[in-house]
């Protein structure tokens, strides 16, 4: 069984699946671990049958999902930092070794906040690869040779994405590649609280429905860890989500007909979605919503997704030391 799943978080992916099956998906692994105010699902898709489902190639899925982002301070995105970098290495392994060479790219348009996530990250990356092949005994031995590039969007540039960073593959020959781009999400409590990274690589421009060629290991010939975080949600999705709220509140709220209430509670989602769509594809076409503040937390949540690269591939580095390059 295929199901039409139209969402960049595979955590996602194997909700719709389950609740369309009644039962956990074959041929995936699933781990779910909860830590204070976040939890992480780690989905492993190790079959044929499991990557047919989902939609998602075979690899590995880790989800950090922080709804308290927002709310809390400086510390607590710094953990958060932290428990990426903890992460992201499970992911990237022991492809980290002293000289391998790490591209960064970040994926989006710099001109569009909701999508310029990938762009605000290389501005805050330690880029040491220039430092360590021309002053070598001038740079901190502890680091990494890391460079980084943020190549556009084909309607700036006129070239697709992937054929630059193939381009620059083929010309540096790095070890391995870190893509950073914009995701949407099919839930409004995701957008800009989710973190998703993966080892399966990552299609450019697929936060805002415009897929192209993948980024992955079969394409580039080296490993590609794919980060991504949804920062936009489509306006069909918001008002669905809008409809569950206030069928929620109605049922709290009645004396009386609570029975019409569940009934319409208990519409099958993707039936909801498909109406809903229908009705406002006329007037709003596939409209793309961001919340009012999305320029600082863009600025926030770029921080920590930088930070958390940077302690990653820079493992004899502080997190003090990362801070004052960045700031």
């Amino acid at each position: 069984m295929n199901i039409n799943i139209r969402t960049d978080l595979a955590i996602e992916a194997r909700e719709m699946v389950q609740e369309e099956q009644k039962k956990e998906v074959p041929g995936v692994k699933v781990d779910v671990e909860e830590k204070d105010d976040i939890t992480i699902t780690r989905v492993h898709i190790k079959e044929e049958e499991g990557k047919k489902i989902m939609g998602k190639p075979i690899g590995n899925y880790i989800t950090l999902e922080i709804p308290k982002i927002r709310e809390k301070g400086e510390e607590f995105k710094e953990e958060i930092a932290k428990l990426l970098s903890i992460e992201l290495s499970k992911i990237v392994g022991d492809k980290i070794i002293k000289d391998a060479t790490t591209l960064v790219v970040g994926l989006g348009n710099w001109n569009i906040t909701p999508d310029a996530l990938g762009p605000k990250v290389i501005s805050k990356l330690m880029v040491t690869r220039h430092l360590l092949e021309h002053i070598p005994d001038m740079v901190d031995e502890e680091l990494t040779p890391v460079c980084a590039l943020a190549p556009g969007v084909l309607g700036l540039t006129g070239i697709e994405t992937s054929e630059i960073i193939k381009g620059v593959v083929e010309k540096i020959k790095p070890d391995m590649v870190i893509a950073i781009d914009a995701l949407a999400s099919r839930r409004m409590e995701r957008v800009n609280t989710t973190i998703q990274i993966t080892d399966t690589g990552i299609n450019p421009g697929s936060g805002v429905g415009n897929k192209r060629k993948a980024l992955d290991q079969n394409n580039l010939g080296i490993p590609v860890i794919a980060i991504g975080i949804p920062t936009v949600v489509d306006a069909t999705t918001l008002a669905n989500d809008t409809i569950d709220l206030m069928l929620d509140a109605m049922i709290k709220e009645a004396k009386q007909g609570k029975e019409f209430y569940n009934m319409l509670r208990e519409i099958n989602r993707d039936e909801k979605h498909m109406l809903i769509r229908q009705i406002l594809h006329p007037y709003v076409g596939d409209l793309m919503v961001a919340p009012k503040e999305v320029d600082l937390i863009i600025d926030d949540i770029s921080l920590v997704v930088a930070n958390g690269v940077n302690i990653t591939l820079h493992p004899g580095i502080s997190f003090d030391d990362v801070n004052r390059y960045v700031n």
